[in-house]
């Protein structure tokens, strides 16, 4: 049963408003003349923004009483627990409780071509770059993405034609609630084991992804994906493979070359054609690889190759995906959303090509299962680094009944790899270190996906 029809304005609650997806769907149904409400915590500039444009927002804990009576839908995040009192409350009201993903997709219904962007890495930048490409056109795209991206003001653009743009995650399967027609797929890698507990449940879960695309619908989807072809041997679409340098695939990259900030061009090539050179205004090989899938569909859907590579050069990156913070002494102070091993290995190896003397990460490690999944893959990724702090490790949604710690990686990165790393309880402590520590011309990252960007933004204010 749908709920919400774009058409069909009704009064809707969000528990949990100022979540970067959260927030961006509730700019969307206002701006078709929804009523909102909604709750969280505190204020911050994204729930500030959305009461300047409407929204009526209660802020602190939440409770039954922000539910009005009135209320046609309340929408919730896969962070909301069924004993949630607003939860509670509107079911005892017999008002209809939809999550996310189901929103999502019941938005998607009202658009001709839905372009869904999955991917245990890359997913954010490729669905920005998609973006881009498709507003270079001219095709006036709906984008939701989960991050914030300067050229659109925010992660919610509203377009009025018949194009969504849409990251699709995958964590507690919400992108199963999707109605994609187009979809990349950028790798498939053990994450959310939390919820998937195995790959091959993940695995599955991508799948049913992919074969949720109509007979009509196309597939873009990387070689490096384990057994990809056979992975996706029962959908039943057209299906389009990339890679960054397999001549095997429909679309690769061949002859990639760095400027000196460390921002790449490739040939793209298709069927041992050269189709013309792609200069990014991002940096990593990482990258290389997300703008090779978003070219390859966009191509397909018909946008010419001047268009993208114009859009491709103009597009300078997401928030928090290698974003420059400024300057302070002399030292470069990135931020990067990177939490994975992958990620954190792709972030350091474009670190590498950067302008720098000495390198410095800051990481803040996030959840205690994925760290305990990954501590030895965490450690050896962050080894290419020179010097390394640790923070605690952000517990986001969970508690320790594990055990782990950030001082579990302290000991590997010494003994294992003899690196240079210290661990500080708190921020205070790890920006009086990194003071006296870094000097001018070197390079410092802070990393993950917490709010280890305090650290940095705080620097900067010193």
């Amino acid at each position: 049963m749908s709920y919400i029809n774009l058409d069909q304005p009704k009064k809707v609650h969000f528990t949990g408003i100022g979540g970067i997806s959260m927030s961006g769907f509730a700019q969307l149904l206002m701006d078709r003349g929804f009523t909102v409400t909604g709750s969280d915590w505190k204020k911050n500039p994204i729930t500030e923004q959305l009461e300047t444009e409407g929204a009526l927002i209660r802020y602190g804990e939440q409770r039954a009483a922000n539910v009005d009576s009135d209320t046609d839908v309340l929408i919730y995040t896969a962070a909301v627990k069924d004993d949630n009192p607003e939860l509670v409350a509107a079911r005892n009201l017999g008002i209809p409780c939809i999550d996310r993903g189901e929103l999502a997709g019941e938005v998607m219904l009202h658009y001709k071509r839905n372009f869904s962007i999955a991917g245990t890495h890359g997913k954010t930048t490729t669905t920005s770059m998609v973006a881009m490409i498709l507003m270079e056109a001219g095709l006036d795209p709906t984008v939701s993405v989960g991050g914030v991206i300067p050229e659109i003001g925010g992660n919610m653009r509203i377009g009025h034609s018949g194009d969504f743009v849409i990251e699709s995650c995958e964590y507690t399967d919400s992108f199963l609630e999707f109605h994609p027609t187009h979809a990349i797929i950028t790798n498939i890698e053990a994450e959310h084991l939390d919820y998937f507990k195995t790959f091959e449940r993940m695995q599955a879960s991508f799948i049913k992804f992919a074969e949720l695309l109509p007979a009509d619908g196309l597939l873009v989807y990387n070689t490096s994906i384990e057994d990809a072809d056979s992975c996706f041997s029962s959908v039943a679409c057209r299906k389009v493979s990339y890679s960054l340098f397999d001549e095997s695939a429909d679309y690769y990259c061949k002859d990639v070359t760095y400027d000196q900030m460390g921002h790449p061009s490739f040939t793209l090539c298709s069927k041992h054609q050269d189709l013309g050179r792609l200069e990014l205004g991002v940096v990593g090989e990482h990258n290389v690889s997300n703008a090779c899938g978003a070219a390859a569909m966009m191509l397909l859907s018909g946008v010419p190759f001047s268009t993208i590579a114009a859009a491709l050069k103009a597009y300078h990156g997401t928030a928090r995906r290698f974003e420059k913070k400024g300057e302070v002494g002399g030292v470069t102070i990135i931020d990067d959303y990177a939490h994975h091993p992958t990620e954190i290995k792709a972030t350091l190896a474009a670190a590498a090509r950067y302008p720098h003397k000495e390198l410095w990460v800051v990481f803040q490690p996030h959840t205690f299962s994925r760290t305990a999944v990954f501590l030895n893959e965490i450690a050896e990724a962050l080894s290419d680094a020179g010097h390394i702090v640790l923070a605690d490790i952000y517990a986001a949604r969970e508690t320790n009944t594990i055990g782990i710690s950030s001082i579990d990686i302290v000991n590997i990165l010494k003994e294992k790899y003899g690196k240079d790393v210290y661990y500080f309880p708190s921020f205070d402590e790890i920006e009086t270190f990194l003071l006296e520590s870094v000097s001018g011309g070197d390079l410092l990252i802070t990393m993950g996906a917490g709010d280890i960007l305090k650290v940095g933004e705080r620097l900067l204010g010193k």
